[in-house]
């Protein structure tokens, strides 16, 4: 049994007299009761254990227990867990939004795993392969046994398979009979270690090492974004490519057929089919033409009104050509602009202003040279609401439509599709555009343009290479009226734009009308606020035009039947003129800053000379013939005594001035007339001080900024 409590030590003699010390664990059994070895059989010369020699000897660092902590027992527990698992594991839990800690560990430790396939002797399956080995030993049995023969008392014979066979116990195999003997003494067998197993083989090859390198980007909603945008630009630039090879296919088939038609036609066919004889064909039509309307062209070069001389303040105008297209008929002229170089070239824009009759639309380029028929005819998916030549480019037009879109179209393009175009993806409005003005360039050089919508946006497009860039210049925000209660979140309303344009003298400065009659002062320096407001009229302003030479006056013209004209630095108008009608459009001579034109939707044109009569118009003409039609826009030319009216029919109708509508103030003998901007501007001034100053008959300029204004008002 063992020795509880500390360990004992025992002495030990050796040679030389100097005992060494030994454990009693290290001693045999026997040694540690007689004090000797088994060895040791002389048991008369046991030492006397008195001897302080012989003496046990107790460490002084061993423990001194009592009996009772000797024979105490301490409990040790076997866990199943695992010491080499984490109890720390910590995972992020997508749910909760956090990271968690895991509360179940896997604690199995597996030190050695065997993949057999044994299969126990009482098993079904075990059963079935015992009975498989045992029916083919005892089929071998049968067919080397020969037969018995039959009794003589005629007993039947029988045969291996029938029923007394069957019933009969068969004979007992397994270990204990004949049967097949077992590849072992155990009820398992494991089937991989009778079959043999071919070594393994190990194959190897050399292989390039992969080029590899190391790329970092930081990827945010931005730049996802431009990266479907490049993706989207790739996809239009490959459908354009598409188009072009389309277009260059029927190029390829009309030529083959006008080939075709050339060796089979005559002479004259080939001709006409001929690029050489395009120019010679038109130069043919136009001379075709000028005989046609030779008397037109009659009056539009030689023909005075004799009338005006007895009449001096009335006027007249004559028609001259009406620009009809059949694919106009039912589409409203939409607006109308000279080109800036070639003098008797215009554009006219088509669409309709009734929501629910929208439908494609067009814009034509006419020629005075060729009235019968358009120089050039481009046709868009939606209405064409306003369009402008550049100044300083004439093949270049600019033009807004009804979905919202800006375009820049090349009227010299064969293909004729828009250079620049505006889409959702880059900034284009909501609502129609209603207005476009180009502008100076940049100081980069590059070209833009203006636009006004519905949306209340006014935007400045830039055309850099082949994109076309926007900012926002102004937000036409509504003013809230001050007897409203302030309830809540103010929501800032936006204005609906309709018309405006720039000052000729200071070109950062313009003027803005909207649905709801306000005229704003704005500046391309101030995007969040306006310089100033006016209450201009009570119903939506169609058209605001500043004056040719005066750089503080300007017109405007409103469904509310007036046409104004005011004072930049004044709230009220100077002049109110009441035209019985909705005034569609309003604009100043070129030749002169007294006379303006203004068309209404009772079908009239309306000439003001203010220089002659400040109270009435010289001329009020009756254009269209049909009933129910309207007019829409009126334009005068820079060079020629004509102004263009287009209706909601699709017609324009140009009209010669008489000498009334356009002479120049009368002069003392031996002076001359004063020609010039300065002349323009001093003849304006001296009305206005007038009107500002009736008093004053010696016709004193007076500073509009001293002054009151005193509205004159016709009826």
């Amino acid at each position: 049994m063992p020795v509880k409590g500390a360990e004992k030590k025992t002495t030990q003699p050796v040679a030389g007299g100097v005992p060494t010390q030994r454990r009693l664990s290290q001693l045999p059994r026997q040694s540690i009761i007689t004090g000797f070895r088994d060895d040791d059989q002389d048991f008369g010369n046991m030492p006397d254990l008195s001897d302080e020699a012989l003496r046990p000897v107790r460490p002084d660092d061993q423990l001194k227990l009592t009996d009772a902590e000797l024979n105490e027992e301490h409990t040790r527990i076997l866990t199943a867990r695992n010491p080499q698992a984490a109890e720390n594991i910590v995972r992020f839990s997508y749910k909760d939004r956090t990271f968690k800690p895991i509360p179940q560990v896997d604690q199995l430790a597996v030190h050695f795993q065997l993949d057999g396939n044994l299969i126990h002797r009482d098993s079904e399956e075990g059963k079935r392969q015992l009975v498989r080995d045992i029916g083919e030993q005892a089929l071998g049995e049968v067919e080397t046994t020969p037969t018995k023969a039959a009794d003589t008392e005629g007993e039947p014979t029988t045969k291996e398979g029938e029923d007394e066979d069957e019933e009969k116990p068969k004979k007992p195999t397994g270990p204990a009979g004949k049967g097949k003997k077992l590849t072992n003494q155990f009820n398992f067998s494991e089937r991989a270690s009778q079959t043999y197993n071919n070594p393994c083989r190990d194959r190897e090859t050399f292989v390039e090492q992969t080029p590899r390198s190391v790329f970092t980007d930081n990827v945010s909603q931005w730049s996802i974004f431009d990266a479907y945008n490049e993706d989207f630009d790739q996809q239009q630039k490959a459908k354009e490519k598409e188009h072009k090879k389309v277009a260059v296919k029927k190029d390829d088939e009309r030529k083959k057929k006008f080939v075709v038609a050339e060796q089979t036609g005559d002479d004259m066919a080939k001709l006409a089919r001929s690029k050489s004889a395009s120019i010679s064909l038109k130069i043919l039509e136009r001379m075709i033409n000028q005989n046609t309307f030779d008397d037109i062209a009659q009056d539009f070069k030689y023909w005075e009104d004799a009338a005006d001389e007895y009449r001096e303040q009335e006027g007249s105008l004559l028609p001259l050509w009406i620009f009809q297209y059949d694919l106009t008929k039912k589409l409203a002229c939409t607006n109308l602009a000279w080109n800036t170089r070639y003098t008797d070239l215009f554009a006219v824009s088509f669409g309709s202003y009734d929501f629910l009759k929208q439908s494609r639309g067009m814009f034509l380029i006419y020629s005075l040279k060729n009235p019968s028929f358009p120089e050039n005819i481009f046709i868009t998916d939606t209405g064409v609401m306003c369009l402008d030549f550049h100044p300083n480019h004439p093949n270049l037009l600019a033009c807004g439509f009804y979905d919202g879109s800006v375009a820049v179209y090349n009227i010299a393009d064969e293909y004729k599709r828009p250079k620049y175009q505006s889409t959702a993806r880059n900034g284009k409005h909501t609502d129609p555009v209603w207005q476009v003005r180009w502008q100076k360039d940049d100081l980069d050089g590059n070209l833009n343009f203006y636009s006004i919508s519905s949306d209340g946006r006014i935007v400045c497009w830039t055309l850099v290479k082949s994109d076309l860039m926007y900012i926002d210049v102004v937000q036409l925000k509504l003013e809230k009226p001050a007897t409203e209660p302030d309830e809540g979140i103010p929501l800032a309303t936006l204005g609906c734009g309709t018309c405006f344009d720039f000052n000729k003298q200071q070109d950062y400065l313009f003027i803005a009308g909207t649905e709801e009659g306000k005229i704003h002062k704005c500046s391309k320096s101030y995007n969040n606020q306006f310089l100033d407001t006016f209450d201009a009229h009570h119903m939506a302003v169609y058209a605001v035009r500043w004056n040719t030479f005066h750089p503080k006056i300007f017109i405007s013209c409103s469904a509310d039947w007036t046409v104004k004209i005011w004072d930049i630095n004044f709230k009220d108008p100077l002049f109110v003129y009441d035209l019985g009608s909705a005034v569609g459009d309003v604009t100043w001579a070129p030749y002169s800053s007294t006379v303006f034109a203004a068309c209404t939707a009772d079908g009239k044109v309306y000439v003001f000379d203010l220089n002659v009569n400040k109270y009435e118009p010289l001329c009020e003409q009756i254009v269209v013939q049909k009933k129910r039609t309207k007019l829409t826009h009126i334009v005068f030319n820079q060079n020629f005594p004509i102004i263009l009216v287009g209706d909601d029919r699709g017609n324009i109708t140009s009209l010669k001035l008489s000498p009334n509508l356009r002479k120049k103030p009368k002069v003392k003998k031996g002076q001359e007339a004063p020609e010039g901007p300065e002349a323009e501007n001093a003849k304006l001034d001296k009305i206005l001080a007038l009107i500002r100053d009736p008093d004053d008959t010696k016709n004193k300029s007076i500073s509009a900024q001293q002054t009151s204004t005193v509205p004159a008002t016709t009826s």
